[in-house]
């Protein structure tokens, strides 16, 4: 009996002492290649297969070892796929968990309000570990992957900030800025003021992109919305300077003419009168709101006055003393209606 005593004893301490160990090899700060360490996991990568992925990633750590400690831990059915972000000071412990919750490691990609399309594909084109299979297809066959066929893409994309794990679809990017500009714009139009001259969601889209790039304050969208609904309520050109910019093109060197303004084209609304064809640029929440909820006013015209805020006007000869007050008998870019008439 007392041998048996003494190896039940002996077995105590080893099993306390691998305890121990295990527990020291589980806690420990990890030796990494770099100070972080990028690991992606394949969908349907086996246990096994993680493991070897953790330590081919740069993880100075035993795969075996890894694996068994996956294997008991009770978690291994619960490990998912993605892009993990393991850091210096981190733990195998804290490698489980990122890996059981599916704390992924997420790029982020910007779509400003206010911008266009093509700068909207710009930064897709320069964002990090995004899968770029967008590249290369033309606007249309971009739209009819995206269930829009025949669809100008101009305004139908949500400005927002847009997270994608490595190698995610650029594609499903834009699908994801698509949806959101769906659901933002049913939701404004659902709640418009029903009095206002619109008659659908897309000509708000339309005149919401206006606004958004006619806009210098915040507290000025409103005024803004209200000078273009009082305009197309009595079938006055719009007269917006961004439309005729757009429509440009690349043939804009950033100073705007008197000539350019007398050519004609589908988004000169100093030639044409109504809407144009097609969102300028893509508005941001509030310039939605502002359209579809305008301020109550007679103005027809406003001018820069060079802070950032507008000066509106009722009349014409208001609008031009403005214009000489604070253009200095200029040529103003961002003036409605500001050339004397």
């Amino acid at each position: 009996m007392k041998r048996i005593g003494q190896l039940f004893g002996i077995l105590l301490v080893l099993f306390v002492f691998l305890g121990a160990v295990a527990a020291w090899w589980v806690l420990r700060p990890l030796t990494l290649a770099s100070p972080t360490v990028d690991i992606s996991i394949a969908p349907k990568t086996t246990v096994h297969g993680i493991a070897q992925v953790v330590a081919d990633s740069g993880v100075d750590v035993e795969p075996v070892l890894l694996y068994g400690f996956l294997r008991v831990s009770g978690q291994s059915r619960k490990l998912r796929a993605g892009s993990y972000e393991i850091s210096q000071g981190e733990s195998v412990l804290d490698l489980l968990r990122k890996l059981s919750r599916g704390e992924e490691s997420l790029k982020a990609v910007g779509l400003i309000d206010g911008w266009t399309f093509k700068q909207f594909r710009a930064a897709l084109a320069k964002a990090p570990n995004l899968n770029h299979d967008s590249q290369g297809l033309s606007d249309a066959e971009l739209m009819a992957r995206l269930g829009k066929p025949g669809v100008a893409p101009e305004g139908r994309f949500f400005p927002d900030t847009y997270t994608y794990g490595k190698g995610a679809s650029e594609l499903r990017v834009m699908q994801r800025a698509l949806n959101a500009m769906d659901k933002q714009l049913a939701a404004a139009w659902a709640q418009r003021d029903t009095s206002i001259i619109l008659k659908t969601p897309d000509e708000a889209l339309i005149l919401a992109s206006i606004v958004e790039k006619e806009t210098g304050k915040e507290s000025d969208r409103g005024m803004v919305s209200s000078v273009f609904h009082n305009r197309l309520r009595i079938n006055m050109p719009l007269q917006t300077d961004p439309t005729v910019i757009y429509g440009m093109g690349d043939a804009f060197d950033g100073n705007l003419r008197r000539v350019d303004l007398q050519s004609d084209h589908p988004w000169n609304t100093y030639t044409r009168k109504g809407l144009p064809p097609t969102p300028i640029a893509m508005p941001g929440r509030n310039a939605l709101r502002a359209t579809l909820h305008p301020d109550t006013s007679k103005a027809l015209y406003f001018v820069a006055r060079g802070d950032g805020s507008s000066a509106f006007s009722e009349t014409l000869d208001a609008h031009n003393a403005a214009v000489n007050r604070y253009q200095r008998g200029g040529v103003s870019q961002t003036s409605n209606g500001a050339q004397a008439k």
